[in-house]
């Protein structure tokens, strides 16, 4: 698999993380997890190699998926400056004991409130 592959696979999982801590309605919130615990699921059972992506990099393109403009409305629990470092490494996201609801509230309170 490609190195923009991984970054997709990665980004992708991460933006469902973000999402899950943006949005201020517990239905939505969890279909963003069960859509991150997929995501996550079909990276373990798949790994890309570390050196094939930064975390930093797909965080980054991850943060911009999830505050898309179509999302907006539904993310008014608070307005969040999220971190510009990636909260988590290649291998905690990967873990079989990765805690998604931990990973999700990690973000939310990691995100300075504007």
């Amino acid at each position: 698999m490609d190195m923009s592959a991984n970054v997709e696979r990665v980004r992708d999982a991460l933006a469902e993380l973000i999402k899950a801590a943006l949005v201020s309605d517990d239905a939505r919130s969890l279909q963003f997890r069960e859509g991150a615990r997929a995501a996550l699921g079909a990276l373990a059972a798949d790994p890309p190699s570390p050196e094939s992506l930064r975390m930093e990099g797909a965080w980054t393109l991850a943060v911009q998926m999830a505050e898309a403009p179509e999302l907006q409305p539904e993310e008014g629990r608070v307005n969040l400056t999220l971190p510009r470092q990636c909260p988590f490494t290649l291998e905690e996201i990967l873990a079989e004991r990765f805690d998604v609801d931990a990973a999700v509230e990690r973000i939310a309170k990691s995100a300075s409130t504007g």
